[in-house]
């Protein structure tokens, strides 16, 4: 009799989880004080890395999954971090000169996903359009997402090519005989958002 009542009340238990749990879809507003980004740009010589805010930036969920979503990152809130005093303060403007990011004529980039695809457990890939310098490129990356009721976090290691932004300066692909001073097309973003209804 009692193994029957202890299926019993596990039958009740699954029924009446099954009949409370709800699917949770909605547009979340990314906390740009909550959420950061960090950059890593690498030469032959060593790598430099830094900071750049997150302005603004939304993720849509449908049913429980990611969808879809968008965030500009300010260009010139960029910081470096590995380096201290004029050594930063150097580099960070050459960062922002037009032979790089053009931050006075370009403040703003962009990133729009245009396709999340669910790989399992909290993991997607996804296909997005990432705009710098007003030139749009699609990439593809994973990132990871955690849902706790009306909070979304989303974590992504992005590898963007500068060159196809038109940011070519010390770009071996474009310049010859730089030996020991080129600079890798490649720069690695980790993004990590914080998203709230």
């Amino acid at each position: 009799m009692k193994k029957y009542n202890f299926i019993f009340v596990l039958v009740a238990f699954a029924a009446l989880s099954a009949f409370t749990w709800k699917a949770i879809s909605g547009s979340f507003t990314v906390d740009a004080k909550a959420s950061k980004l960090v950059w890593k740009g690498e030469k032959v010589t060593g790598f430099h890395d830094g900071t750049i805010n997150i302005s603004k930036g939304k993720l849509e969920i449908k049913d429980d999954k990611l969808v879809g979503g968008s965030f500009e990152i300010d260009m010139n809130s960029i910081t470096c971090t590995d380096l201290q005093g004029e050594g930063a303060t150097k580099l960070v403007g050459h960062l922002k000169a037009e032979d790089f990011f053009g931050t006075a004529k370009y403040p703003t980039a962009k990133l729009d996903i245009t396709k999340a695809v669910w790989q399992g457990k909290e993991d997607y890939k996804v296909t997005a359009n990432l705009t710098i310098k007003d030139k749009t490129n699609e990439i593809t990356f994973f990132t990871k997402v955690t849902i706790a009721g009306k909070e979304v976090k989303a974590v992504s290691d992005i590898t963007v090519d500068r060159t196809k932004f038109d940011v070519k300066y010390g770009s071996g692909s474009f310049f010859d005989g730089l030996g020991d001073k080129t600079i890798y097309d490649n720069f690695m973003l980790k993004v990590d958002l914080t998203a709230r209804q």
